[in-house]
C-alpha cells in the first residue's frame, strides 16, 4: 500500500501505508453514506401533489 509514495515521490506516513488505509477507509465510509441516504430516501412515503 505505498501508491501514494510512488504516485508523488513523497512519504507522508514513512512507507506504513497508515495514510493509504485512511484514504481508502474514508472513501468506503463515504460511499456507504451515500448508499444508505439514497436508500433511506426512497424508502419514506411521498405525499401525493394534486
Amino acid at each position: 500500500m505505498d501508491w501514494i509514495e510512488e504516485l508523488f515521490g513523497l512519504s507522508p506516513d514513512a512507507g506504513s501505508g497508515t495514510l493509504e488505509a485512511l484514504i481508502a477507509g474514508s472513501l468506503v465510509a463515504v460511499i456507504l453514506a451515500v448508499i444508505f441516504t439514497v436508500r433511506a430516501r426512497n424508502a419514506r412515503p411521498t405525499e401525493k401533489r394534486r
